[in-house]
């Protein structure tokens, strides 16, 4: 297979993975020169389009002279890891793209870690050279030095470099050469990647590595053939990873990527990365084989999920009134289907029928599960996300993370007491060049949910996080939450213009005039620590007095807006987010001012025996 080149490209979120292979597509002859073809491609979910992030690992196919190119856009935010790590196990070679201002950030040292680890020889693509505040030789010496940092091998440090624009679609070797196109990465591709190492004699094996549900098709399973060859029609068997076989059929469709396609083959070869249909129960990490197949290929072990959230159904009065899926068996089928196609989550049952708690790597990969969910039809609740902490030799142990921070100067002591507060540790501070500071510290996961907002606020915008698992590390102890309380609706109806403006000064409010709310509902951030019922519905009182001063214009502050994410992270213990089809709403866990009082009671009298 020397006419045959596996490669991946990595990088950290927003550093330009997908709008470099649109470019590739483009100069590679995939697409033809009047054809319309919308902007980053590859990002062809709803939510990848609207976020501007890479959420799935996808593959497409260029032909280059002689050589077939197999590439992978694969993720930059760090909640998706558990993509790149399986999609590392398909290819030969990885494209390390760095942006020239920003330089190696937290995800770019995740995914070169890996990379190495899998013995890979990386092609380093400095990307966006162009930017007014590129810092190109820093950058250089940040990506040389983050190789040695994490062991690369003599081989792996002697990396060849590239200097590009991925927008405007050219690359160079040398910084003074011609920027004309992209020939100078496809010819690096196909000297420097190794092909396919397969034996193509071996009875065919295939590894599972991304799993996708087809309408029409069924199951598809992409992987990278290991070994022999791959006929339509032929019998398999299905292995998991301790050599149990699983389900045997037959493969009745072998589908290969050319452009952004998928197109149907008879025969696939070793080395080749192809999706099969056929198989009802295989899943990511199984092996497809020949019925003669001994073993099964080996695979890596993915990264634990670091944090949980409950999901349950909706219990709010307003429930059922949006959504066509709100029972527990729904929600249920759905969060486990879910789990088979999403190796970075988790899926358990709790005490309850009517609850699950779903584990994953943050709050943004569980926010764009819940988005995912609500677009679909469900409606259901989410508590507050929790970390999940373990025990070794009788100590309590807790997720850890590096959080890089990228502030302007004026801002670095709000942030370093902020984070501090947070129980965070700084491990690095330097001057980044342009007026900015980078700031480096370990904070336990657990005090930076719900930071993001905070830290937006703190820096007015120009502050930029990024953080990464670390490690587990002994517990830090007590970590102070939310300052405020929650002002609550006391009753059910329409908010009233009038009733909100005379409540503004008690705190900043969440609704707008005309928006239902009910009892136990939060419809505000009070403007001192305890929670304060309130009443939303009041009218104005109707006089025969007719005076410029009674009647003067209600103004109203406009409400503070929240995503999903954010809601998420903002809410305490006691507190829900209630999501449904063409609502988000906070509530009380509790409705009942009753049982609201009553449990406060029972968490007191716990605390104060502990």
């Amino acid at each position: 297979m020397s006419n045959l080149r596996n490669v991946a490209i990595i990088a950290h979120v927003d550093h330009g993975k997908t709008t470099l292979i649109d470019a590739l597509l483009r100069q590679s002859g995939t697409f033809r020169d009047n054809q319309a073809v919308a902007e980053r491609v590859m990002d062809s979910n709803d939510l990848e389009k609207e976020r501007g992030i890479t959420i799935l690992a996808k593959c497409t196919s260029v032909q280059w002279d002689d050589t077939r190119i197999n590439i992978i856009d694969t993720p930059g935010h760090a909640d998706f890891g558990g993509e790149v790590e399986r999609v590392l196990s398909m290819v030969d070679g990885v494209i390390l793209l760095v942006d020239a201002a920003e330089g190696p950030l937290p995800q770019t040292k995740f995914v070169l870690t890996k990379a190495l680890a899998r013995g890979m020889r990386p092609v380093v693509l400095i990307n966006k050279i162009d930017r007014s505040d590129a810092q190109i030789d820093v950058v250089l010496n940040d990506v040389f030095d983050l190789f040695a940092a994490i062991g690369a091998t003599d081989e792996q440090l002697d990396f060849p470099v590239l200097y590009a624009s991925g927008r405007q679609g050219w690359c160079v070797k040398e910084l003074g050469d011609p920027q004309e196109n992209l020939h100078p990465l496809f010819d690096l591709i196909v000297q420097h990647v190794p092909a396919p190492d397969v034996d193509e004699d071996a009875p065919f094996a295939m590894l599972a590595t991304i799993l996708e549900a087809d309408p029409y098709l069924g199951r598809i399973l992409t992987g990278k053939v290991y070994s022999g060859k791959a006929k339509v029609n032929s019998p398999v068997k299905v292995m998991n990873l301790a050599g149990e076989v699983l389900e045997q059929g037959r493969l009745t469709k072998l589908l290969s990527f050319q452009g952004i396609k998928r197109m149907p083959i008879e025969e696939a070869q070793a080395g080749d990365i192809i999706s099969i249909a056929g198989l009802t129960d295989a899943t990511v990490a199984n092996t497809i084989g020949a019925p003669d197949l001994a073993a099964p290929i080996p695979s890596l072990p993915i990264d634990p999920p670091t944090m949980a959230i409950t999901i349950s159904v909706n219990s709010s009065p307003f429930a059922g009134q949006e959504g066509t899926k709100v029972t527990s068996r729904m929600i249920r089928d759905r969060l486990l289907a879910e789990q088979e196609t999403n190796v970075a989550i988790r899926v358990s049952e709790t005490a309850t029928s009517d609850a699950f708690e779903v584990g994953g790597r943050g709050e943004l990969q569980l926010g764009v599960l819940i988005e995912n969910m609500r677009r679909e039809g469900f409606e259901l609740t989410v508590s507050r996300p929790r970390v999940l902490l373990k025990e070794e030799d009788g100590q309590k142990m807790e997720p850890i993370e590096e959080v890089v921070i990228d502030v302007d100067d004026e801002y670095t002591g709000v942030v370093v007491e902020k984070v501090s507060l947070r129980k965070g540790e700084m491990t690095d501070m330097r001057p980044s060049g342009g007026g900015k500071t980078r700031i480096i510290f370990l904070a336990p996961s657990r005090g930076l949910i719900g930071y993001q907002g905070e830290f937006l606020t703190d820096t007015r915008g120009t502050g930029v996080m990024n953080r990464l698992f670390h490690s587990y590390a002994p517990y830090k102890g007590d970590i102070a939450g939310r300052r405020n309380g929650a002002l609550i609706s006391t009753d059910q109806g329409e908010a009233v213009a009038y009733a909100i403006f005379n409540l503004q000064d008690r705190g900043v409010m969440f609704i707008d005039p005309g928006q239902k709310v009910y009892g136990g509902m939060i419809v505000g951030e009070h403007s001192r620590d305890n929670d304060l019922e309130i009443n939303v519905l009041k009218g104005k009182q109707l006089t025969n007095i007719r005076t410029t001063s009674k009647d003067e214009a209600v103004r109203l502050v406009p409400p503070k807006r929240m995503t999903l994410e954010d809601m998420i992270a903002y809410i305490e213990e006691d507190e829900l987010v209630e999501v449904t089809p063409k609502n988000l709403r906070l509530r009380k866990a509790e409705l009942d001012p009753n049982e609201r009082r009553r449990a406060n009671r029972s968490k007191k009298k716990a605390e104060d025996a502990a």
